[in-house]
């Protein structure tokens, strides 16, 4: 018989041999080594290795805080606090973690939002503007309707109205006024009053955190007093030649003396053949100049607007926010005339006061502008004044001219006519 040459190797004890790799044991983290995590000097994370952006943010005193590290959609990081480790076990902390982590990473807020106690803010806006603003028709609706979208919904609309405290008024006025000054804050603030005094004749035990708030403006510094000078309305009209509509919005507001929301508003079938503006009256409203025969210089620049098919409006506009399209277009014309630290409705003032350096009768200026007369006189006189108001625009629009096709930096020679008689 043949043996088998081949060498017969016995094989290793391999349970007992020293060249075999072990497989590393499982990494924990239970309740009793989260106890004993050691404090440093300074707040440190130390994380879970069974659960990935998940650990214990450990304090130099004090219980520690399970805590999650993820990012949200948009890549930023967040940090969020699962709890404290004094009131939960580990196993808890991680179900909790897990359930924030796939919430903040599709865009949610880490917890779901608690049962408010009451309406949201977004519910009590929208039936005080559907109750009182819109029911009354008032003529400041759209302002109001602009204030809560833009600044009271996108931060509170989701929270319970009657949880907002003063604490809360304070830090949004103080955001407000920090970025969009302190008018506006202001009109904010006199918006919650009403809505807050709104909401407490509905309610049994509300009471409004908005009353006495302060004004972030004295009273007495609301009044404004700016009048362009002859050089600033200079250099504003070559400008407006070159800012398309707005532009001739801006001249037409300094050629009429009319509030801004009148011009804007003005339709093609308002001005008459022969030239008269017949401005409608809203409901509401004080007053106004009524009809205005209107000089040839603002009619040219109401025939120059393209007429657009469907659209009534001399100033069809651009869609959208009118007030936010205007502010743009108010920006760029600022940068191309130079002039800064002024408003459309300085261009009614400045009107005002070219009228009376053109030689206009008070009461005639004041009809234009459609003040309403006082005392006895406007019970009585029922005379329209038709002639006189437009001899008062045409010696305004004559000054305007003189001025803005005048020499730069020169005087401008005084209108000397008789004043038109009563």
């Amino acid at each position: 018989m043949i043996e088998d040459s081949k060498q017969q190797v016995p094989l290793a004890n391999t349970a007992n041999s020293p060249d075999r790799q072990r497989r590393p044991r499982r990494k924990v983290l239970t309740d009793a080594m989260v106890a004993t995590l050691p404090r440093r000097a300074q707040p440190y994370f130390h994380p879970d290795p069974e659960l990935p952006k998940h650990g214990i943010r450990v304090r130099p005193t004090g219980p520690g805080a399970y805590t999650v590290i993820t990012r949200d959609p948009f890549g930023k990081q967040r940090w969020t606090k699962v709890g404290s480790t004094a009131e939960i076990a580990i196993a808890e902390a991680r179900d909790i973690a897990r359930t924030v982590i796939r919430r903040v990473e599709q865009g949610l807020a880490p917890f779901e939002a608690p049962k408010l106690k009451g309406d949201s803010v977004a519910v009590v806006t929208a039936e005080w503007l559907k109750r009182h603003v819109e029911k009354a028709k008032l003529r400041s609706a759209a302002e109001y309707h602009r204030i809560v979208g833009k600044y009271i919904l996108p931060t509170w609309g989701e929270r319970a109205f009657e949880e907002i405290r003063r604490s809360d008024a304070a830090r949004l006025l103080d955001h407000i006024e920090d970025h969009h000054g302190p008018a506006q804050a202001d009109a904010v603030a006199s918006v919650l009053r009403m809505i807050g005094t709104w909401q407490r004749d509905r309610s049994d035990d509300y009471a409004s955190p908005f009353v006495g708030i302060r004004r972030r403006v004295a009273k007495q510094d609301r009044k404004r007093s700016r009048v362009l000078t002859d050089d600033e309305l200079r250099r504003i009209w070559h400008a407006a030649d070159e800012a398309g509509a707005f532009g001739a919005l801006a001249k037409l507001l300094l050629l009429t003396a009319q509030r801004l929301e009148k011009v804007r508003t003005l339709r093609w079938s308002d001005i008459s053949p022969d030239g008269v503006w017949t401005i409608p009256t809203e409901k509401r409203e004080k007053g106004n100049a009524g009809a205005l025969k209107l000089p040839k210089l603002a009619l040219d620049i109401i025939a120059a607007q393209p007429r657009l098919a469907g659209n009534p409006n001399v100033f069809a506009g651009n869609g959208g926010d009118a007030r936010a399209v205007e502010q743009r277009h108010k920006v760029a014309l600022d940068k191309a005339s130079g002039v800064t630290d002024w408003r459309l409705h300085d261009l009614r003032r400045t009107a005002r006061s070219l009228m009376s350096r053109a030689g206009v009768l008070n009461d005639h200026a004041e009809l234009v502008l459609g003040h309403a007369r006082p005392g006895v006189e406007g019970v009585y006189d029922l005379h329209r004044y038709d002639q006189e108001k437009a001899e008062a625009l045409r010696r305004l629009a004559a000054l305007i001219e003189r001025i803005v096709h005048g020499p730069a930096g020169g005087n401008v020679v005084q209108l000397h006519e008789a004043a038109a008689s009563p």
